[in-house]
């Protein structure tokens, strides 16, 4: 399945620690010229203490805290295999239990809206060292310096703005920012560029993974991002290379609501 061209493989398993024997699978699975090719191997089941569970392995065979276009595909499969009875579900992650619910476009387009819960903004909890805030913190890299917002949606995000996007080297600087000493865990790193208040466009290197076309977590990190720094309104469209996200940060109950496409692209057997 893909979400805006952010591709996985997905196969049913009995339990969340049944979803441990497929993670050295992942490498072979997600290389692209000897495997299915995708950006994660991702198990999914019903589950013991949410509706399902879903779990996610990296290409390079790293479990994923949470992911936003895994998650609105588990749940078009879940809801199309009829694995729950409501178009409302409960999904547990490693980040923690998020809520997506099925709904349908006026134009007819089946979509899928995820509450993914309350943005972590404590930088020890993000996780990321050091004192002080989170906001527009000055990263020394052999690239140079880049100023970052780090914000966590069950996994770490860094945020820098730009004004150019075409002038970003996402190749070169991601991986540099993914493995700063300032991350314990790694991170993920967007480059975003806000177009208006309303309107961000955004490219990400994920952690663990490297370029992709789009990050459901790390959209709604933008938008968090944009709105710490007075750089966007609470609800924005977010222009990714696969498509586009619908974003809201609730001012009622503190949450992050993300709205997008799910697809199916092929079913096969893997032997």
């Amino acid at each position: 399945m893909q979400g805006l061209g952010n591709d996985f493989v997905i196969v049913a398993a009995d339990s969340w620690d049944a979803a441990d024997g497929y993670q050295p699978l992942a490498r072979p699975v997600c290389d692209r010229h000897f495997g299915v090719g995708a950006d994660g191997l991702v198990v999914a089941g019903r589950d013991t203490e949410c509706d399902l569970f879903m779990r996610i392995f990296n290409p390079d065979g790293s479990e994923a805290e949470m992911c936003g276009n895994v998650i609105r595909c588990v749940a078009r499969l879940a809801w199309e295999n009829k694995w729950v009875a409501s178009p409302r579900m409960s999904v547990r992650t490693p980040g923690g239990a998020r809520y997506p619910e099925i709904i349908r476009r006026d134009d007819g387009a089946l979509w899928v809206r995820v509450d993914m819960g309350e943005p972590v903004l404590k930088r020890e909890l993000i996780p990321m060292r050091g004192e002080g805030g989170a906001v527009g913190v000055t990263l020394t890299t052999q690239a140079g310096e880049f100023k970052v917002t780090a914000v966590s949606m069950g996994n770490p995000h860094a945020v820098i703005f730009t004004e150019d996007m075409d002038a970003v080297r996402l190749a070169a600087w991601g991986p540099l920012l993914e493995r700063h000493d300032v991350f314990p865990a790694k991170t993920n790193v967007e480059f975003v560029q806000v177009l208006n208040p309303g309107e961000l466009r955004m490219r990400v290197w994920e952690r663990g993974a490297g370029i992709t076309l789009a990050c459901g977590t790390g959209s709604c990190a933008a938008l968090v991002a944009a709105v710490q720094n007075g750089l966007a309104e609470r609800a924005a469209v977010v222009h990714l290379d696969g498509g586009d996200l619908f974003i809201e940060w609730s001012a009622e109950d503190g949450h992050v609501y993300m709205s997008g496409p799910a697809e199916h692209v092929f079913k096969g057997q893997l032997k």
